[in-house]
């Protein structure tokens, strides 16, 4: 169907546009109309109104629900190409977004396969060059040319082993739905082979003739976007035949909930297989050798703890695990024997492992120590062999490298600090040295990056990084970010659209607030289902201590956050209208009541809570954000963010949600939804989209927080 967003064109909103201003728009402010239904649920005895049930329907299937998002994104544009603030936050956009940038290098054969932006390209570019550095670089895949408005991407990529092929995924409009095909390096010619239905899935070789993916059921016509995914299983594809003659080599029909993902050892001669819940933190373990008989064999039976895959060599494979071991551990399999033998290589520590990789015969392990990265290298026995220097506050964003090879690289990043990547030696923890860096349009050291601690309501201490330029003194309007779920960490890293922020006066706080991974699983599970208050008591903790210490004024606090984090914006709004200026929850989680009941959401219930169990519901109903507008309060400006392909965190949640907020009585400040067309949950998005919605939402943070951008 054509885009539901079109161009402002009725002459009366062309006036709106031209003519309101955004001081007077409170007073005079008429929001689209929204019909009001009539569901009413009762649960556990308590009625529950849903009057905007209808807004639940696939936006490009419904013509009802199409006409709202339409008369919605009108009205909202209107507003926001009116906002003073907003030409000079899109002119800076440009230019921040407009610089050089590199992905990390990988190694295939005696090639070199990496991601290029030359800064303002919609979508980054995959070049290929020799290893060794010599000849010039060029274009393997280059998905600028793939959709006029730049919204179909390049998702995953991994060349063979021999690295004479490509194997790709291909996004478009931001959908979790992924099409597989491949390339040949030599010719850049891309082959017959065409793979569907593929979703969270891994891409692995198994030799230089066949892919391992996995994939869902097709879906029925018109539910590809909400039906609740099921049946996710895993396959061999041989190059040169039709998906039709993939092999299955993994799926649990009997218990259709579970997600499945398979990788492949460097050596080839391991699958593994993860099979989980999706959400919950353990997964089980499947083997089998490549070229056999492909039967699955359990190694880990039970969804109890984690497990991930660091390497094969031969008949030893290691795993970080947190069995036994919340903040995480190394282990060794040894597969040469009758049975299984599991030795622990590298014991638990008072930090975090993130991550671990195997380069040359080191381990290179990823830690967090209050929030932030280190990387150490050790033995494959464990035996510490240094640590890697690291720039400064900052995190990891991903280490290469392979066994047998002594040569990887790391990405490092930071709050005002795009990703710089370095090359190193595992034999030398001193040889890390600048492979690229970005050209900046701006100086990193003009703005500050501090953490502080502070008590959250039952006293517990929460970690917070603090970024704002040294130049200014005094209290500064200041966006406050978190996420608080799913054992998922809020590390350091860089945005070009916060740098508009910072860059203009602002300041940014993130408060890593319990739910997340900072402190491992005890953390996570401090937040999670029967404990969540404490993530809302958390951030709104960090606001109160942003005011008492004057970061930000009485009336210059915003809050942003999205997915999860959208939900955290939405559930604090409510529980404290009175903190905040403005807030920008961003494809959020709104209807805790419903949240199970499309796509991937069946499987936050291990976060959440199953909104079938009384005791669960209950507390859900307490802190939904559709469910619990406060009608007679006055609360801060809000602008609500949304993508009309948004098949992670559906759209309905935020339509539903705005919906309510324009309903009730919550005083004069805008409620407004922008909704993105061709986009979804966020990964894919093209670089004019996002220069487009950070104009808009840092525009409108600044003017109901009162910041005058600064030179």
């Amino acid at each position: 169907m054509p885009s539901i967003r079109p161009l402002l064109a009725a002459s009366a909103l062309a006036c709106l546009a031209m003519s309101m201003t955004a001081e007077a728009a409170p007073a005079a402010m008429k929001y689209p109309q929204t019909e009001r239904g009539t569901v009413v649920e009762t649960a556990f005895g308590e009625k529950v109104a849903d009057p905007y049930r209808w807004l639940e329907a696939d936006v490009r299937v419904d013509p009802k629900v199409a006409a709202w998002v339409d008369a919605q994104s009108r009205f909202t544009d209107a507003y926001l190409k009116a906002l003073p603030e907003r030409p000079a936050f899109e002119q800076r956009l440009k230019t921040l977004f407009d610089f050089e940038r590199f992905g990390l290098p990988v190694k295939a054969g005696d090639l070199l396969f990496f991601r290029h932006n030359s800064g303002l390209q919609n979508q980054s570019v995959l070049y290929v060059r020799k290893a060794d550095g010599s000849g010039e670089r060029r274009v393997l895949i280059d998905p600028n040319g793939w959709a006029k408005d730049g919204a179909t991407a390049l998702d995953d990529w991994q060349p063979s082993p021999d690295g004479t092929k490509v194997a790709y995924s291909v996004q478009d409009g931001g959908s979790d739905w992924r099409t597989l095909k491949v390339i040949d390096v030599a010719s850049g010619q891309v082959l017959s082979d065409t793979v569907e239905h593929v979703k969270f899935s891994h891409i692995a070789w198994a030799g230089n003739e066949a892919v391992v993916y996995s994939r869902f059921p097709a879906p029925k016509a018109g539910e590809a976007f909400q039906a609740v995914s099921s049946n996710q299983s895993v396959w061999l594809h041989k190059l040169g035949t039709p998906q039709s003659e993939d092999r299955l080599l993994h799926a649990t029909p009997d218990n259709p909930r579970l997600y499945h993902s398979a990788e492949t050892t460097h050596d080839q001669r391991w699958l593994v297989v993860s099979t989980s819940t999706g959400s919950e933190k353990g997964n089980a373990v499947g083997l089998a050798r490549i070229g056999g008989d492909w039967k699955v064999q359990p190694l880990v039976s039970t969804l109890a703890d984690e497990w991930s895959l660091i390497a094969g060599i031969g008949d030893r494979l290691w795993f970080v695990t947190s069995k036994d071991a919340p903040r995480k551990k190394v282990v060794m399999v040894d597969m040469s024997g009758a049975a299984p033998v599991t030795t622990t290589v590298v014991p638990e520590s008072d930090d975090v492992l993130e991550s671990a990789k195997v380069v040359g015969d080191r381990l290179v392990l990823g830690y967090l120590r209050d929030v932030k990265a280190e990387l150490r290298l050790a033995t494959l026995d464990g035996k510490p062999a240094g640590t890697l220097a690291l720039p400064g506050i900052g995190s990891i964003g991903g280490v290469v490298g392979e066994p047998g090879d002594p040569q990887g690289h790391f990405a490092f990043s930071g709050f005002t600090q795009p990703a710089t990547i370095y090359a190193f030696d595992a034999g030398d923890a001193a040889s890390a040295k600048v492979w690229a860096a970005p050209k900046l349009t701006f100086d990193p050291a003009r703005f500050e990056t501090r953490q502080v601690f502070y008590p959250s309501k039952d006293g517990t201490r929460i970690p917070m990084f603090v970024v704002r330029r040294k130049d200014l003194a005094g209290p500064l309007p200041t966006i406050l970010y978190g996420y608080g779920g799913f054992n998922i960490s809020v590390l350091p890293a860089f945005s070009a659209g916060r740098m508009a922020w910072l860059d203009a006066g602002g300041a940014f706080a993130v408060a890593n607030i319990r739910g997340g991974g900072e402190y491992g699983e005890a953390w996570h599970l401090a937040g999670k289902g029967p404990t969540k208050q404490n993530v809302f008591d958390d951030f709104i903790a960090a606001g109160e201590w942003l005011k008492a210490n004057g970061v930000t004024s009485a009336n210059g606090l915003a809050v942003e956050g999205g997915s999860n984090g959208g939900l955290l914006v939405g559930a604090v709004v409510n529980q404290r209208p009175d903190l905040f200026a403005a807030a920008v929850p961003a494809v959020g989680v709104m209807d805790m009541l419903r949240f199970d009941k499309f796509t991937a959401g069946r499987e936050w219930v291990f976060d959440y809570g199953y909104p079938e169990k009384e005791e669960d519901w209950r507390r859900l109903r307490a802190y939904s954000p559709y469910h619990n507008i406060a009608s007679g309060k006055d609360y801060p400006a809000i602008l609500v963010t949304t993508a009309d392909t948004d098949d992670r965190v559906v759209p309905g949640h935020s339509f539903k949600y705005a919906a309510a907020l324009q309903a009730a009585s919550i005083g004069s400040k805008p409620h407004l939804i922008r909704i993105e067309t061709r986009a979804g949950h966020g990964s894919g998005k093209p670089v004019a989209k996002l220069i487009a919605e950070n104009a808009d939402v840092y525009a409108f943070v600044a003017h109901w927080t009162g910041l005058t951008p600064k030179e």
